[in-house]
């Protein structure tokens, strides 16, 4: 068995189950962790390290946190580590082309898509924001472009209407890890077959942005659980009282009522939370986070107080 020395290349919790799957394996030497600097949060704006660095150390392995990647600092480190390949999982920043021409086997990363569609920084969250009824992780050999190079392994999932963008998150990073294991075990027996990516089939997921939270209940109801669900954990979507106050709006589900009140109108508020929305469509909400509160079941929210039926809703204030 040949030993690949493979340099990780991540930061978030989506990309531990990776650095673990590369830890335990006995044809890889991990030479090293590259991860984002420490950033500060809280209240206190206390120095913390990202999910991977924390593992990296766990596992007492050797992390590098470089403010760039383009200075022949790094460039420097990447000759002394001198890896075979180089693995990517959300590290946060585009690799320049010496990085991804570097490695003999290259540069390879682990996208939170089923490629060529949902290229970009944010594949899950668009992936039920649209409505997919399945999604996936692609093992890609990384080229120049966002997220172009040849596809080297899918595995499929078929999305459940509970998940959420965190949901999705945690089995897309399990996934991922199940995912570069078998690309390992075809590198090894250079069984890989790339794949060219059919650009036509392609689309962009970009970051996802403040703006879009508000809830435009002119929407299919359908359509407002999806944005809901795309949007949960954060940045939340959100609906504005008439007194201006905000509903973090965290989970729902479509009615099989309809209605033909104004999209945005309270139909129920005492005992559930049934608001009217486009198409003469219904959503019911089922978790909500009230501005200055705790996150909670409508139940436990309509305890201590409630929404007047007939009150309209708005998307912003």
């Amino acid at each position: 068995m040949n030993k690949i020395k493979v340099l990780y290349m991540g930061t978030p919790d989506f990309a531990v189950p990776a650095l673990c799957v590369l830890a335990e394996r006995e044809d890889v030497t991990l030479v090293g962790v590259v991860t984002q600097p420490d950033k500060q949060k809280g209240r206190g704006y206390k120095l913390l390290p990202p999910p991977v660095k924390e593992k990296a150390l766990e596992l007492g392995l050797e992390v590098y946190q470089p403010q760039t990647l383009k200075d022949d600092a790094f460039a420097e480190l990447l000759q002394s580590l001198a890896p075979d390949l180089v693995v990517v999982a959300a590290y946060g920043k585009i690799l320049p082309p010496f990085v991804i021409h570097y490695p003999k086997y290259g540069c390879i990363n682990i996208h939170a898509s089923l490629l060529p569609k949902y290229r970009g920084a944010a594949p899950i969250h668009w992936c039920l924001i649209n409505g997919e009824e399945k999604t996936g992780v692609t093992i890609m050999q990384m080229d120049e472009g966002l997220d172009t190079g040849d596809m080297l392994l899918k595995k499929e999932y078929v999305i459940d209407e509970t998940d959420t963008t965190g949901i999705l998150f945690d089995k897309m990073a399990t996934l991922g890890g199940e995912a570069l294991a078998e690309v390992l075990d075809l590198l090894q027996k250079d069984a890989l077959k790339p794949e060219k990516q059919d650009d036509s089939l392609s689309c962009y997921s970009p970051m996802i942005q403040k703006s879009m939270c508000g809830i435009d209940f002119e929407k299919d109801a359908k359509d407002i659980v999806n944005l809901i669900r795309g949007l949960n954990p954060f940045p939340g979507a959100k609906a504005y009282r008439v007194d201006g106050k905000m509903l973090k709006i965290l989970f729902a589900k479509v009615c099989d009522e309809v209605t033909s009140k104004k999209p945005g109108t309270v139909l129920e508020g005492k005992t559930s939370i049934k608001i009217a929305a486009g198409n003469g469509t219904v959503l019911e909400v089922l978790h909500l986070q009230p501005e200055g509160g705790k996150a909670m079941s409508s139940v436990d929210f309509l305890r201590g107080r409630s929404l007047e039926k007939g009150e309209v809703l708005r998307s912003s204030i």
